[in-house]
């Protein structure tokens, strides 16, 4: 139980309580501060079960991306405050910060390596949200009706 805590329910909580404090930035009111939060709890959650990983990036993006698109039309709110909001938690900014540390300090090796790692982070947080959004705004229509 000990573990379980320590590596997924501690974590889960941290982003939720991180994400509440960002809907301060962005203005968001009411209970949208409590979808934010779950939002990246949620995405924290996906991307510690996938193995914390480039990939596990994309899935927790993607799930953030669903979530966010699905919150957004059941409270007729534009998607762009919760999306970001649940994806401030996977920013690789620690990456950044370490590769250039090694920079400065020299190791070229590390900072490659650690710079490629964190443009890859990147890139599948960018990559699993528009895609995610592109495939539900052209899948709605259709499941809607479908009603």
């Amino acid at each position: 139980m000990s573990a379980v805590w320590t590596e997924y329910i501690l974590p889960c909580v941290c982003s939720f309580v991180a994400c509440l404090g960002f809907t301060l930035v962005f203005n968001i009111h009411g209970v949208g501060k409590l979808i934010c939060g779950v939002g990246g709890a949620l995405g924290w959650l996906v991307y510690l079960l996938a193995g914390s990983t480039i990939l596990a990036a994309f899935l927790a993006s993607a799930a953030i991306g669903v979530y966010s698109e699905m919150m957004a039309r059941l409270r007729r709110c534009p998607v762009t405050g919760y999306l970001l909001v649940a994806l401030l938690p996977l920013v690789p900014g620690g990456g950044i910060y370490y590769a250039m540390s090694y920079c400065v300090a020299g190791d070229i090796q590390r900072f490659l390596d650690t710079l490629l790692h964190t443009f890859g982070m990147a890139a599948a947080l960018a990559v699993g949200a528009m895609m995610t959004a592109s495939l539900f705004r052209a899948a709605y229509p259709y499941l809607r009706r479908s009603k």
